[in-house]
Parts: structure tokens; sequence; C-alpha cells
């Protein structure tokens, strides 16, 4: 057993860790973090991902002995200490950027890193940094709308039916 210790959302946090235990696992158990979904267990899906010091991460593929000393960011960090939405995800709720909400974590935290990358994207930019995420309810439409809504640029219109 190894002893971590991290930043998770500001707080500093310790526990003691098998070698072979994913930052996900440490998350999701030893945290209670439950926001920070295993979707695919591959690194396909990115329902798993975080901020590990400032970079948009996939917590399945990294243990969590590498976080050590590191500054995480969560889904659940987002919103401000009242509840009250950031920016991102109050424009995937007015959006409706999810349905049924398994994928929207690793989308939001995904979303968030493109647009300190990339205040402005164009619509394709926000497509292609997606590619590592997984919706299989959206069609990611309304994903990329809330995006774009986020970013304070023109909303692509709906498509139509």
């Amino acid at each position: 057993m190894t002893k971590v210790t991290m930043s998770v959302n500001g707080k500093s946090v310790s526990g003691e860790v098998a070698g072979n235990t994913l930052l996900v696992d440490f998350l999701r158990q030893d945290l209670r973090l439950t926001g920070t979904h295993v979707g695919c267990d591959t690194s396909q899906c990115g329902a798993c991902v975080v901020h590990v010091n400032g970079e948009a991460v996939k917590s399945c593929t990294m243990f969590a002995a590498e976080a050590e000393g590191a500054e995480v960011a969560t889904i659940e960090g987002q919103a401000a200490a009242d509840g009250t939405l950031n920016t991102l995800q109050q424009a995937f709720q007015d959006y409706h950027g999810l349905q049924c909400g398994f994928c929207t974590p690793g989308m939001v935290m995904s979303a968030a890193a493109l647009l300190k990358e990339n205040p402005q994207p164009s619509e394709a930019e926000v497509r292609d940094y997606l590619e590592g995420n997984i919706c299989r309810c959206t069609g990611y439409h309304n994903i990329v709308r809330a995006i774009m809504a986020a970013s304070g640029q023109q909303v692509p219109a709906v498509a139509a039916e």
C-alpha cells in the first residue's frame, strides 16, 4: 500500500492505495466522489474525465499514486459552494445538452478544458475536441450548442427533424 496525498476540488485529501488503484477508483470509492463515471474500462468513452494539474485526463488511465501532490478537479468541484451551476453547466441545462446524464460529467470536464485552451472554438473544433467522449443518447447537437453558448458565441441552429 502507498499513501497518496493530493488536492481534490481545493481540499487536501489522502489515503492508502494499492499500486494498481486507478485514480477513478480512488475518487469514487475512497473519496465517494461518484460524479466521475466509469463507462467502458478501456479509455474509449470519456465518462471519467477529470482535470489533473489543469489538464483533462481520463482517470481510468491514471494510477492514483501518479496524482501524488497533484491538483485534481472533478465535476463535483465545478459548481459554486452554494450549488449555483457554473456557466458551462448552466448552458448544458439551458440547451438540454444531456439526456440520461451518464456522459455529462466527462463532457462538462472535457468542454471546460477546451474552453480554457480555446475560449471561442468553432463548431468544428468543439466536435473534434469531443471525439474522445461518447454519448449514446443525444446525437451531440445540443452538447455542441451548449458549449458554443458557454463560450459566448452564436449557437448553431437545431437540425431539422
